[in-house]
């Protein structure tokens, strides 16, 4: 009997499916989408140089006060290993309540939820308000998961950009508010920034808010170096958003135990947010992570009720790095820094750095300097490199040599 050819019998339908389920899996459009770390691309040009200096990733190279960590092994030994509210276990709930209330009015712990770190709260944030088809704006340059976020769940964004000029960092509040147009689902925005050290002022933030609110538009206020404020004596806070809107507006402040408390391995975070959007905020986090680690929940406690001068100390020392950064790279060939209000980088300009991912891999090979490129924060951040000064000034006059070498051996870019 003659084998039956049945090849010409096979839908093309059917072929599609095939190839298709043939294809190597692949993740959806708007995850590959998404850019990569060029900090992290920067970092992983560092492996295998030996005697790199490390100023790139947003970390103090001190660790976590031995208060906060010796309350975490207490818990740890108590057997505090089990699941907890997904919102957040009531002591810490009550201790951000009273901090919160202390810098900023007025603030029931029924609208505090506790996250897996700042950055979780960020997404949980997005989830909340935004989704696919919503428009997004987001002040930039800026830490790139704030502008990539909403990318994930099918929003578009839009940037308005800083200005820089002799004043350092500053923004064009008209163009900001153009920006804000009806149909707006969502603002983003970091204050005290990260890269820039941008510090909002409350007659932006003012002005900001009241225009979100005649056109019903969110407000996602990244405020987790808050407390790395370098103000008038006194002021202990940054401007925040929370000091002029009530607890019930389309406001969510996103807050970290990174900074302040020197927590950035912990991984636990907060925000404060409408009580109208907790019940379905407690979903999202029990489909998310479920909940914070206990234990490091009660490190938090900890951390909010005995860590005010620790905290305090933490920003006068960080006070004295940055000026002492600022002052020893300002008479650099081709350096243009601007010493900023907050966070704790300097985000100066290098004449002649056309590409700063370029100029960071340089640095890292020739130097064995790990700075951040400016182009890892959006095109608005191309020509400026990023430099951590959490640290001791030793290293950085050791780095700021470096840079020095490196200019002068390259005739200052």
């Amino acid at each position: 009997m003659r084998d039956l050819d049945l090849s010409s019998s096979v839908s093309p339908s059917l072929n599609t499916t095939q190839a298709a389920l043939a294809a190597p899996g692949m993740a959806r459009e708007a995850v590959q989408a998404l850019r990569a770390s060029q900090i992290r691309e920067v970092a992983n040009a560092g492996f295998g140089v030996a005697d790199v200096l490390p100023f790139w990733f947003g970390e103090s190279d001190r660790v976590t006060p031995a208060f906060i960590r010796e309350a975490a092994a207490a818990a740890l030994t108590r057997g505090d290993t089990f699941y907890t509210h997904n919102l957040g276990i009531a002591p810490l709930r009550e201790a951000l309540s009273r901090y919160v209330s202390d810098l900023h009015g007025p603030t029931p712990m029924e609208s505090i939820a506790v996250t897996s770190a700042g950055v979780n709260a960020l997404m949980l944030a997005a989830q909340l308000v935004a989704g696919a088809g919503d428009r997004v704006v987001a002040v930039t340059p800026l830490w790139p998961n704030l502008v990539e976020i909403p990318k994930i769940l099918g929003a578009s964004v839009a940037t308005v950009a800083l200005d820089y000029g002799a004043r350092g960092w500053t923004l064009d509040l008209d163009r900001l508010l153009a920006a804000l147009t009806p149909g707006t689902k969502l603002l983003m925005i970091n204050s005290p920034n990260n890269p820039t050290g941008w510090v909002m002022t409350r007659d932006e933030q003012r002005t900001v808010l009241e225009h979100c609110r005649r056109h019903g538009i969110w407000i996602v206020a990244d405020e987790v170096y808050e407390r790395l404020y370098y103000g008038e004596a006194g002021e202990r806070a940054a401007p925040s958003f929370l000091d002029l809107a009530a607890r019930d507006e389309r406001l969510i402040c996103v807050n970290s135990f990174s900074k302040a408390w020197l927590m950035t391995g912990w991984r636990l975070g907060w925000m404060v947010a409408p009580r109208t959007l907790m019940d379905d905020l407690s979903k999202l986090v029990e489909y998310n992570t479920s909940c914070a680690p206990s234990f490091v929940q009660q490190a938090g406690v900890v951390a909010v009720e005995q860590g005010e001068a620790s905290t305090q100390t933490l920003v006068a020392d960080l006070r004295a790095s940055r000026d002492h950064l600022a002052a020893a790279l300002a008479p650099l060939p081709g350096v243009d820094v601007k010493v900023p209000h907050g966070a704790m980088y300097l985000f100066f300009r290098l004449a002649g750095a056309q590409s700063s991912l370029e100029l960071c891999k340089a640095l890292v090979r020739e130097a064995g300097l790990g700075l951040a490129p400016g182009s890892a924060f959006g095109p608005e951040g191309e020509g400026f490199v990023r430099w951590c000064y959490a640290c001791d000034p030793a290293r950085l006059d050791a780095g700021v040599a470096r840079l020095a070498g490196y200019l002068a051996e390259h005739g200052g870019l």
